[in-house]
């Protein structure tokens, strides 16, 4: 499968790629959902909006460390693709040890700051001990996230998207039970879902630095031109991590700013929010994994000095995304009341309900205007052209963000569902513009 990233049909080569990557990030979601699932049934509506209101905060610490990742493997898959492989170690190595200095400083700065962050997003008072304490223990889990973040980044980078699934699935499996037990079954409440979260994230963290290890061992190399910590090339992954980074974490901010409109309506409005953006999350993840993938094989092949294979890459992705496309968008329409029923107790709030079935029925009929902005967006970053890849992403996020705090007082709340398709629309047109123009090709990374 490694082979086919650079020789082989395009669309095979994906397929194989990408299906375990769709398959794994489900199985991730699945921390979040059975998070949401188990404390909006076992506790209430006003326990689903504290740790709906924390989301936000953590996709923001995700986001950078999946920015990181995903720009740092753009570097270790160009390596890959034109066989340096003492520094593809090297580099490996390297972001590892940086991920984790970042990751505890981080998680440092987050339990002191706590408090004043859940200020900041105007949480209401009802729900604020809850959030506080989910959030307080989540941040105590940003190694592992970081970890495991970028150790799923590196075995993509290589071509091998089975090994991240094999773990996601045992440890999304860990994640429920213990969600189970610590809530529903020995009534921990909010607590209980972050600790099972921690707790699956660390051993999924631990196995997974486990096998890679191994792993690199198959690769031969001169053992004296690999070093663990390269300053060089840590300026290199920097120059395509750092702008990963921020646009990851733009995406995130835009969405902790949402986050801050939406928790003036209450918190049944704030609990059909969160649901709709559970269901939002999932939905937009194959689309998101297909952008990935692309992004891998952008790397690999212009690593190999196969520019116009890129091409052929773009148009099967593209056809991938619009079969996915019709079938979520079908799933959506049929079965959206009852996902959204599965997070929130149809006796206790018909308004948190009807809130989240409103914003599921309209953004569904435009993913696949975020499909295209992902995809295309995913063949800049792998060609390492991050100024506009930047450009595209902070313009959709800033068009959303416009049009959601501006009209929504003049036309109602329902305008914040309409500013996302407006944004993805700004966003694509940039990025499609500097894909026709083909100055991506010139880029040199490696």
């Amino acid at each position: 499968m490694n082979r086919n990233m650079i020789n082989g049909k395009p669309m095979r080569a994906l397929f194989l790629f990408a299906i375990p990557m769709v398959l794994g990030n489900i199985f991730q979601q699945i921390y979040h959902i059975v998070d949401s699932l188990v404390v909006g049934n076992a506790i209430g509506s006003d326990a689903l909006a504290a740790v709906g209101t924390s989301a936000p905060v953590i996709f923001l610490f995700i986001s950078c460390s999946t920015g990181v990742s995903l720009g740092s493997g753009v570097i270790i898959s160009q390596l890959y693709g034109s066989k340096q492989l003492e520094k593809m170690k090297s580099a490996i190595y390297t972001v590892l040890i940086a991920m984790l200095g970042i990751s505890i400083l981080l998680a440092i700065l987050g339990v002191l700051f706590n408090g004043v962050i859940l200020n900041l997003l105007n949480v209401p008072s009802g729900i604020f001990s809850d959030a506080n304490v989910y959030l307080k223990i989540y941040f105590l889990s940003l190694p592992f996230v970081f970890s495991y973040n970028i150790l799923n980044a590196i075995f993509n980078a290589l071509g091998d998207s089975k090994i991240p699934l094999c773990f996601l699935m045992a440890s999304s499996l860990l994640n429920v039970a213990l969600d189970v037990l610590f809530v529903a079954g020995l009534g921990f409440g909010v607590a209980g879902a972050a600790w099972a979260t921690l707790i699956a994230q660390g051993i999924a963290a631990f196995l997974s630095g486990y096998v890679l290890r191994k792993r690199l061992r198959f690769y031969q190399t001169d053992k004296k031109e690999i070093t663990f910590f390269n300053i060089g090339l840590l300026g290199q992954m920097c120059k395509v991590a750092i702008p990963s980074m921020i646009q990851q974490s733009i995406v995130s901010l835009g969405m902790l700013l949402v986050q801050a409109l939406v928790n003036q309506y209450g918190s049944a409005f704030i609990a059909g929010y969160t649901a709709a953006t559970k269901i939002d999350g999932i939905a937009i993840m194959p689309m998101i994994n297909i952008g990935n993938a692309i992004s891998t094989f952008t790397a690999q092949n212009i690593g190999a000095k196969k520019i116009e294979r890129v091409k052929e890459g773009y148009r099967s992705g593209f056809f991938m995304m619009l079969g996915i496309y019709v079938m979520i968008v079908t799933a959506v329409f049929l079965f959206g009341d009852s996902f959204i029923g599965a997070f929130i107790n149809q006796n206790s709030s018909v308004a948190a309900i009807d809130t989240g079935v409103a914003y599921l029925r309209i953004v569904s009929v435009f993913y696949f205007l975020f499909g295209a902005l992902n995809l295309v967006n995913s063949v800049l970053r792998g060609a390492g052209d991050m100024l506009f890849f930047m450009i595209a992403t902070f313009s959709s996020f800033l068009t959303r963000i416009i049009l959601a705090y501006t009209l929504a007082g003049l036309f109602g709340k329902e305008i914040i569902w309409w500013s996302i398709p407006a944004g993805w629309v700004v966003g694509f047109s940039i990025a499609y513009t500097r894909y026709l123009t083909g100055q991506w090709k010139k880029k040199v990374l490696v």
